[in-house]
């Protein structure tokens, strides 16, 4: 992300807020302050996380709060395997940590620099058949809302709002606090392997069931694919730790990679036992009408789970991203895309690129009018909607 007195954009640089007002927050009572006083103003507020979402969720020209300075971890609970952490703490940030604790998020994505509000904020995920999306590892979460007021939910303690606010792409409040459900530390080990597509195809389910993660990246180009497996293990970690592909370490070291290539991209959910048609419907559209296109189609899987706005709500789900060089213009590309995914019930990613509309979104959302009862409850004023949030209210 970068800011100023004025002025932001996310991580590629195409989503921005050229007006907007960068306030960069180290505290809570600040947060309340700043928030208390752009509601009395009228003015928007949005949370810029680390500015790693595609998806425009945070452009306003109104009031951008940066709260990377909120962060680091309060506590842990080893009895109650819960960890209270600050919302702009990075994922990066939480691994050594929690580790030094003796704990661990059972799972997280490939990339880790994301702040674990916006993080939850988005259903971000990593892969496993059995692994839900880091939403569902909030227990609690403390918000500061529109009046500067700081509230506090968890199941038992406003039980509805932390059902929606979980997942609540920053338009209930500020999340300056998450109780995180932990698990005891862990290593994994990865390796990778080669494949055709044609090879691999027949196998995906089974690596999928036999495997703690198992996912992999097809290649236009080439109709090639490359495959990752990662297990836990009572190795010893092994230094230094490989790139990719080949390593040893503990979960926080293992899971990430480094992605330096900038990049927008698009994805969907897909229940699992329709994904590999999806997919090959996907892979036939690139080679037949996007023979330009260089970048690797990925797939991973994500457990069912009872998060509202989920992707993965209650249906086992495997993910589809499409990606695109900045450079280039990803419209075309992923229109076409959306057109399959729209076809097999697809689910769109909150912090990627979609075109789906409010009844799009409350076609594919069942708790789509209850999140937004309960949202609409917390901020009357609406002051966390931007233009984008807004035009999804039916």
């Amino acid at each position: 992300m970068t800011g100023g007195s004025n002025g932001w954009s996310n991580w590629s640089g195409r989503s921005r807020s050229e007006q907007a007002e960068v306030r960069f927050v180290r505290s809570i009572d600040d947060v309340a302050a700043t928030v208390a006083d752009a509601t009395a103003r009228g003015r928007t507020v949005r949370v810029a996380g680390s500015g790693h979402s595609h998806f425009p969720l945070v452009p306003t020209d109104d009031v951008v709060l940066d709260i990377s300075g909120l962060s680091g971890v309060i506590g842990v609970d080893t009895d109650r395997l819960v960890a209270s952490v600050y919302g702009g703490t990075t994922i990066a940030a939480l691994g050594r940590p929690l580790h030094d604790a003796g704990v661990a998020v059972p799972n997280q994505g490939d990339i880790d620099r994301q702040t674990i509000a916006g993080a939850t904020a988005t259903g971000t995920h990593g892969t496993g058949r059995t692994l839900g999306n880091l939403s569902t590892r909030v227990a609690g979460l403390t918000l500061v809302t529109a009046d500067g007021t700081v509230v506090h939910a968890s199941e038992q303690e406003q039980p509805a709002l932390w059902r929606a606010a979980r997942l609540g792409l920053g338009a209930f409040g500020v999340v300056v606090e998450l109780d995180l459900a932990v698990v005891p530390a862990f290593r994994l080990a990865e390796s990778a392997f080669p494949s055709t597509y044609d090879d691999l195809r027949p196998e995906i389910d089974r690596l999928v069931h036999e495997h703690r993660h198992a996912e992999f990246f097809w290649y236009p180009q080439s109709d090639r694919a490359f495959v990752k497996i990662i297990d836990e293990t009572d190795e010893p970690a092994s230094y230094p730790l490989a790139d990719e592909g080949a390593r040893v370490g503990w979960n926080y070291e293992v899971l990430p990679n480094h992605r330096p290539r900038v990049h927008t991209e698009m994805e969907f959910a897909v229940p699992y036992d329709r994904s590999l048609d999806c997919l090959d419907e996907i892979r036939e559209l690139v080679t037949a009408r996007f023979p330009e296109v260089k970048m690797p189609v990925e797939y991973r899987t994500v457990a069912a789970d009872d998060v509202w706005l989920s992707p993965a709500y209650e249906r086992d789900t495997a993910t589809i991203s499409v990606h695109r060089l900045i450079e280039f213009d990803d419209r075309p590309y992923f229109d076409a895309c959306e057109e399959v995914f729209r076809r097999y019930d697809g689910r769109p990613h909150w912090g990627k690129m979609h075109a789906f509309s409010g009844a799009d979104l409350a076609g594919v959302h069942h708790r789509w009018t209850e999140w937004w009862s309960q949202r609409d409850a917390v901020d009357p004023t609406g002051t966390f909607l931007n233009d984008v949030l807004r035009s999804w209210r039916l």
